[in-house]
């Protein structure tokens, strides 16, 4: 690539590309609202292009950071209600203009919150799936194993594969738009999904225990490296601040590999997986300490995550309303 082009490649999902059908006799003010934006470029109008819903199809390439603002104006017009209004991420972008219009539009593409895109997230994550009940109790039965050989590995690999931050981040969702039914159904989602989950762990490790696979009366007394799983301290609870903190500038700013790091630093599912196990083989000590553990984590991480979406929702509004300010004068 020759020098004088690489200014031109967008590769880091900063710039979104956005579709809208919009019903007849609204077209017009939909590209006006377009070409008025900094943040907005590439726009094409196709006439009369949708079928279901009918009307003009109006695509554009909008910077990450100015894609809120858009969304908001086009509700105003009622597209979302009557048309459509779609936004997805450019992997890979050559151009001038879009490269001008993300420096233009106030912020940083990789810090923008897209609520949109939050709330039909956190929404889909509140449900209770049989899969995310599926990774629950796979990721359970791990911890299982791990807290019967004290195998930190295991412990590491249960933290990965279990699911159950995304409905940690609907709660705190949830409570920061005060939406009720949301914070119940997550919270729903989580209790039932823990439950159904330690059940189908507790009742295989009964069965392995009759058969002989396992071959313990008790779990082990001496546990040096899985140990911290029914021993929780204040570390405890910082470190579930820190991942959910973590965790939640993961999803909004769409870095997965944050939130795989996230899921390592919380002992959630391990503690669930050691009370299964603890109960089916009559180990009462581990049992409280689990609980504790369990709680404390799941508590750290709503907090912190309600209180970083907090910070993000002044900061942004703080930028807007600069940019605001800054392309009035």
């Amino acid at each position: 690539m020759r020098r004088g082009q690489g200014s031109r490649v967008r590769h880091d999902g900063t710039v979104l590309h956005l579709r809208v059908i919009v019903p007849g006799g609204r077209t017009d003010l939909v590209c006006e609202l377009l070409a008025g934006h900094h943040g907005v470029t590439n726009m094409v109008v196709l006439p009369g292009a949708a079928r279901q819903p009918e009307g003009d199809v109006v695509m554009a390439d909008v910077a990450r950071e100015a894609a809120n603002e858009i969304i908001e104006e086009l509700q105003r017009l009622g597209i979302d209600r009557d048309g459509s209004i779609a936004m997805e991420r450019v992997d890979l972008s050559l151009s001038d203009a879009a490269e001008t219009a993300e420096r233009e539009a106030p912020g940083h593409g990789t810090d923008a919150v897209v609520w949109e895109e939050l709330d039909r997230r956190t929404a889909e994550d509140a449900r209770l799936t049989w899969s995310f009940v599926a990774f629950l109790a796979l990721s359970m039965q791990l911890a299982a194993i791990a807290a019967l050989i004290d195998s930190p590995i295991l412990i590491v690999g249960a933290m990965v594969l279990g699911p159950e931050f995304g409905t940690v981040a609907a709660i705190s969702y949830g409570i920061l738009v005060a939406d009720a039914r949301r914070i119940g159904a997550a919270a729903r989602t989580l209790a039932v999904g823990f439950l159904i989950a330690m059940v189908i762990t507790f009742v295989c490790a009964l069965v392995s225990k009759w058969i002989g696979v396992i071959q313990l009366d008790e779990l082990p007394s001496s546990r040096p490296l899985t140990g911290f799983v029914y021993k929780p301290d204040r570390w405890s609870f910082i470190v579930a601040i820190l991942a959910g903190a973590a965790g939640v500038l993961s999803l909004t700013a769409d870095k997965s590999s944050a939130l795989v790091g996230a899921f390592i630093s919380v002992t959630t599912v391990p503690a669930a997986g050691n009370i299964a196990v603890a109960v089916a083989l009559r180990h009462w000590h581990e049992v409280s300490g689990s609980f504790l553990q369990l709680g404390v984590n799941l508590a750290g991480m709503v907090i912190a995550g309600v209180v970083t979406l907090l910070v993000q929702k002044a900061l942004w509004g703080f930028v807007r309303k600069r940019g605001t300010r800054t392309s009035t004068g």
